[in-house]
């Protein structure tokens, strides 16, 4: 039974929690909630921060001589009280797994029945001393800061299963090849009393393994390998095809069946070396984007959107998306492992926590591999992005070296409990790496860092700085995960009063809709904007600009060190002003098209031209073709020609380019001359693939040509 639809709610007070509880309770004056859903989908409740007092009557027959009665509540923001019929049965926390109650002897002494909760979201207020594992679902860039998503956010099930429940199921592939693939299982029941009971594995209908265990009384746990002969493999989209396996386990009980659970998963294997990643043992340079939430409120996105915003990946181009300090709805990940998206999963910690966490985020880690490890999307976990407490004021201008010096320093989120949930991913899934936390630079004593999240251009320093930073540090670029720059969308008409322009409601942008008002307005500054209209086109030029040339740097380095990258943001959450390329009506902004070119499977670049150059003085640009297809390029042709006012010039180079490389093919020296104007630079590359197709890309750039003086 799902107990989906309006539930009566109202927040919750010390008298309620005495006598609203019980059967006798008349709660018909109570608000209409949705379940699923957040509390705040109700006008009278838009601004609350709960506790909120839910409460459901259900009639349901008594369960049958030797069966149990649950309720699982799939998904509650973040956490609650439970109690049925009066009778109080726990208190739940985190947002994105189940949490189950035996309500068997409750359930035989009638039929009538009401189901209480009070939920509750603590507000926070800040990156230090967070408590709540919400990740950037609170107090972040991605969500209006004051947003709660407390509520009931899945689905409320009632039902029964025999003596003993499959309560968790995890199942994930070690390793996979053409003649076979190694599955390491684990599952959680629980018995009514000691007995014995029969586990029976099935791989696509066909059963594949069938053992005796021996149960205690209560919790039990067993794990198991399973061997699949002759796999279809499962490949990243850029690979391969998505072939999917259901493994189904059921649990019989003198050969009946008690209970049974289901996944669906891709027989595949996962490497890494010095952030490379190989899935089957084909390394693939991983072009992405951050993905936040589909909606601030979980519920509030249908599955069509989130499968939407997987598709939108694709047709970008990218091979993979950053879950970023978050978990997403499962609809997410079934749709990443349909189309062969790959996914780094990043925990919900965001930022500075306080120390009562730690068992609490142990535990969590555990339960995201039992709820997602089955996944064949997931490369990676990550178990906390920016640790630093002060990370976005670090980011500001100015706090560059606050942000080095405090990195370099150890802290108790960065040295202890991101190292207890790295190591509880590692516990629970020896089959994908697991890494600290993200956006680490170089630190002592190890000097090694993990990703990067370096935005040259945008919170320090300017657009090149990447290259240059790249040639002196290359550690720094193995995998850059953070980059890019905000930019106006063309919707910000709808939340943002132009007409009073230059005089904008800045802390009403920065805390609703995101801005970073002293990043942007040091950017573009609104004096030397006359229009709102101009401010906008300014930044969404800028942001294009940006992510094009970081994007074509990397790809540069491609392998040699970089390992790929993913850029901020994919899509906006809620009305924005933000990094995204996609706004929250899924709008592109310029930015969108340079993305698009600049991760097309082939690409040749040069050397980033400056925005000015000298009269007079001698520029010199490598010429690089980046080849992601799975074959070589045949007899290419490259030509290049640069032109200006008065007259041009022409290159042209000739030869083969390997599959999955980028290679240097020539340099361009080009003698600037004297007169004022535009240097306009265009590339063409012409080939074939070892098949006979045609293979071609081109590319413009310009600069403006300045007197030396």
């Amino acid at each position: 039974m799902e107990l989906t639809g309006p539930w009566r709610g109202v927040a919750a007070d010390d008298e309620l929690r005495r006598e609203g509880l019980g059967l006798d309770f008349d709660e018909a004056d109570w608000l209409d909630l949705p379940v699923p859903g957040h509390w705040r989908s109700h006008p009278e409740l838009a601004d609350s921060d709960g506790p909120i007092l839910y409460r459901r009557r259900f009639e349901l027959a008594r369960p049958d001589a030797g069966r149990r009665r649950w309720i699982t509540f799939d998904g509650i923001f973040y956490q609650a009280d439970v109690w049925l019929d009066g009778a109080y049965l726990g208190d739940p926390e985190g947002y994105f797994f189940p949490h189950s109650f035996d309500v068997t002897a409750l359930s035989r002494l009638g039929e009538d029945h009401v189901l209480a909760v009070e939920v509750t979201c603590r507000p926070e207020h800040g990156t230090r001393d967070r408590h709540n594992i919400t990740g950037l679902f609170q107090y972040s860039e991605a969500v209006p800061r004051d947003w709660n998503p407390g509520g009931l956010w899945r689905s409320v099930l009632v039902y029964d299963t025999g003596p003993v429940k499959l309560d968790r199921l995890r199942v994930l592939c070690r390793d996979a090849d053409e003649s076979r693939a190694h599955l390491r299982l684990f599952a959680r029941l629980d018995a009514d009393r000691a007995r014995t009971v029969r586990l029976r594995t099935t791989a696509d209908h066909i059963v594949v393994a069938e053992t005796e265990h021996a149960l205690a009384a209560g919790t039990n746990e067993i794990e198991w390998a399973l061997d699949i002969d002759r796999p279809r493999l499962w490949w990243p989209r850029a690979l391969g095809a998505q072939p999917l396996t259901a493994i189904d386990v059921e649990v019989l009980v003198d050969g009946a069946v008690s209970d049974r659970r289901s996944r669906r998963t891709g027989l595949r294997e996962v490497a890494w070396s010095d952030w490379i990643c190989s899935i089957n043992g084909e390394r693939l340079f991983l072009k992405g984007a951050n993905l936040l939430p589909t909606r601030p409120g979980l519920a509030d996105a249908t599955p069509a959107e989130v499968r939407a915003d997987v598709q939108w990946a694709v047709e970008a181009g990218l091979d993979v998306l950053r879950v970023q300090a978050h978990i997403a709805d499962h609809e997410l990940y079934r749709a990443a492992d349909e189309v062969g998206m790959l996914l780094l999963q990043d925990f919900p910690l965001q930022w500075g926590y306080g120390r009562q966490i730690r068992r609490q985020a142990v535990l969590q880690a555990r339960e995201a591999v039992h709820a997602l490890g089955h996944h064949p999307s997931i490369v990676q976990w990550c178990a906390h992005d920016e640790p630093v407490a002060d990370a976005p004021q670090l980011a500001a201008p100015g706090g560059r070296f606050r942000r080095f010096v405090a990195q370099q320093l150890p802290s108790w989120n960065k040295s202890v409990l991101d190292r207890w949930v790295k190591r509880a991913f590692e516990q629970a899934d020896p089959t994908r790496p697991a890494v600290a936390h993200g956006g680490v630079v170089p630190h002592l004593p190890q000097l090694d860092g993990t990703d990067s999240h370096l935005w040259f251009g945008w919170h320090h320093g300017e657009i090149g700085q990447l290259a240059e930073r790249a040639r002196l540090l290359p550690r720094l670029v193995r995998f850059v995960s953070e980059f890019g720059a905000q930019a106006v969308p063309d919707s910000a008409d709808s939340f943002v009063d132009a007409a009073a322009w230059p005089e904008l409601e800045w802390d009403d942008l920065r805390d609703r809709h995101g801005l970073e008002v002293e990043v942007m307005n040091a950017r573009f500054p609104p004096a030397e904007h006359p229009t709102f209209d101009a401010w906008r086109r300014a930044s969404q030029r800028y942001q294009a600009l940006l992510l094009r040339q970081h994007i074509e740097t990397l790809r540069r380095l491609k392998y040699r060190p970089t390992g790929g990258f993913c850029f901020s943001w994919l899509a906006d959450p809620a009305p924005m002003i933000s990094a995204s390329v996609l706004d929250h009506g899924r709008a592109p902004k310029p930015a969108w098209q340079a993305v698009v070119d600049a991760c097309r499977p082939v690409i040749v670049v040069t050397d980033p031209l400056p925005p000015e150059v000298n009269a007079g003085s001698v520029v010199e640009l490598d010429v690089h073709v980046v080849n992601d297809l799975r074959v070589a390029i045949e007899a290419a042709t490259v030509s290049v020609t640069c032109t200006w006012r008065a007259g041009r010039r022409q290159w042209a180079f000739r030869g083969d380019v390997d599959a999955d490389a980028c290679q240097l093919v020539g340099t361009l020296r080009i003698e600037v001359p004297d007169e004022a104007g535009d240097l306009l630079l265009g590339i063409a590359l012409r080939g074939r693939d070892d098949d006979g197709n045609q293979v071609s890309a081109t590319r413009r750039a310009g600069a403006r040509i300045v007197s030396a003086s």
